[in-house]
């Protein structure tokens, strides 16, 4: 007898309605899965028994073969076991077909019947809304964050006796459907206060007002200071200012984490900004994403978040130059002769360096020791096209004692993020209906038509591009970073006052380069 049930799989981060299909024919016992099947998925065969014997139900004596449709889709992981047990059951009559066919499952079986949880609920949880299957039944551990999908009744199983007596009808409160996660449901907490305060930074508020702006209008950010100065703190509370995630953008970073089997314990969504600090050897695969079978990296892990890249110029200068598409684009484009596929990458890349090898390169405390050619061999690490993708560039000098041992109060990370919500809001009623949400995302047209700069500004301009020889990139840089300097303030126009201080974000091109 032959038995069709609905599971799903994962292509990249995006779920597919799969067919598991199993027929029972006469002949000497054997078990077969077809279909372009993992080591995982043709271990299945043992597991399924296993769980079938030990729950209770029988396991056919005859030929078993199973299909996993589409046939030239490559299957991986552990998820069909769920439904080709149910699938056997379906084939000896011990099921009704036409009930099981209203479902789609997903599910690791353990061997004593119990279900495990799987990668990419979310998505398999979309893939059955747009097949048009109206209900799904998945592990438990994997219900919540399913249930954020609408137009689907979410059935969470422990073990496989649960889903055999509710399909069977022996149990038909078994399996009851989760509410779905309302938007906004779990976001209204705020989840940055309990992260690091930028208020902890003694001193730097040259720096913390650069992170500012960077924040508010979605900048990227170099900072460049001797060890010890608070690079990696500033860089780590930037999180903390940034706006809350929105339930559309908490969906997109969730699916993201559930494709990788990292979502989180104790929410069904990722609520707080991904900060993502990978180590300076990380290769470009695990930077950028791709394998054999692609997977995303550390760019779309930080999607909707931060990427960090501390000592920069430590990294391989290959796996710099990767960075280049993503941070323009907010995605990664990712082709093998099998195929491709385009992963999310939306993030603040945040970097920090020292000025030399040594760190102390005008450092009024400590003498420099490194000779010209080793700075400039240092420095030569980052491309000028990377840096002038890095929006803003700002020193970070050694603490000075008394800001150290100051008592003053500091502004914190609230305060700031109240004032780049109200710059963001800006952004987004001037760009509604737009593709775009950040002053850093205008295009060259969008720049003329939302940044118009006027004559006192342009003159300070063609004087900031001839004394610091900047590119028509970071050109357009520098007026994009006024435009959010101005709408941290509230002004509709861009003044001079505006451009200088987006010039001084910028004052160290031709230091670097």
């Amino acid at each position: 007898m032959l038995a069709q049930i609905f599971s799903g799989s994962l292509l990249g981060i995006d779920g597919l309605k799969i067919e598991v299909q199993v027929d029972i024919a006469g002949g000497l016992p054997h078990f077969s899965t077809v279909g372009l099947p993992d080591g995982a998925v043709r271990e299945s065969k043992d597991r399924v028994k296993a769980a079938l014997k030990n729950q209770g139900y029988p396991f056919p004596d005859g030929r078993v073969t199973v299909n996993l449709a589409p046939a030239d889709l490559r299957k991986e992981g552990a998820g069909y076991d769920l439904p080709m047990a149910v699938g056997l059951l379906v084939a000896q009559g011990l099921i009704d077909s036409e009930v099981a066919a209203g479902h789609m499952m997903v599910g690791e079986l353990a061997l004593g019947g119990a279900v495990r949880p799987v990668r990419g609920a979310l998505a398999m949880a979309m893939a059955c809304r747009e097949a048009g299957i109206p209900s799904l039944i998945l592990p438990q551990a994997n219900a919540a964050e399913a249930a954020v999908v609408p137009d689907v009744a979410v059935r969470p199983a422990e073990n496989l006796g649960e889903v055999v007596d509710f399909l069977s009808g022996r149990a038909p409160e078994a399996l009851a459907p989760l509410p779905r996660l309302a938007p906004n449901g779990d976001l209204s907490d705020d989840p940055g206060l309990s992260g690091p305060d930028l208020a902890e930074v003694k001193g730097q508020e040259r720096a913390k007002r650069a992170l500012a702006v960077a924040a508010a209008g979605g900048h990227n950010i170099l900072f460049i200071g001797p060890p010890g100065s608070g690079k990696t703190m500033l860089a780590q509370r930037l999180p903390s200012i940034l706006p809350l995630l929105t339930f559309e953008e908490a969906v997109e970073t969730t699916k993201v984490y559930s494709a990788m089997g990292q979502s989180p314990l104790n929410s069904p969504l990722v609520v707080s900004r991904p900060f993502r600090s990978p180590h300076h050897t990380i290769s470009d695969i695990g930077l950028i994403g791709g394998g054999r079978y692609p997977r995303p990296g550390e760019v779309s892990l930080a999607h909707n978040g931060v990427l960090f890249l501390d000592e920069l110029p430590e990294f391989k200068k290959s796996v710099l130059e990767v960075l280049r598409q993503p941070v323009e684009d907010g995605r990664v484009s990712i082709v093998r002769a099998t195929g491709g596929l385009t992963f999310p990458a939306r993030f603040m890349l945040v970097a920090a360096m020292n000025p030399c090898p040594c760190g102390h390169l005008g450092d009024s405390r400590i003498k420099c020791g490194c000779a010209p050619p080793q700075i400039q061999k240092y420095r030569s690490h980052v491309s000028g096209p990377l840096m002038d993708r890095l929006d803003i560039h700002i020193e970070v000098p050694a603490v000075e004692f008394k800001d150290l041992s100051s008592e003053a109060p500091a502004v914190d990370s609230a305060a700031i993020r109240g004032q780049v919500a109200r710059a963001r809001e800006i952004q987004a009623e001037r760009f509604r209906g737009r593709n775009i949400f950040v002053n850093a995302n205008m295009t060259g047209g969008q720049i003329k038509k939302w940044a118009p700069v006027d004559a006192a500004g342009l003159k300070l301009l063609e004087a900031a591009v001839e004394r610091l020889g900047l590119s028509a990139r970071a050109y357009s840089r520098i007026v994009k970073l006024s435009r959010t300097i101005a709408d941290l303030e509230g002004a509709a126009d861009i003044s001079p006052a505006h451009l200088a201080e987006a010039i001084s974000y910028r004052a160290l091109d031709r230091r670097i380069e």
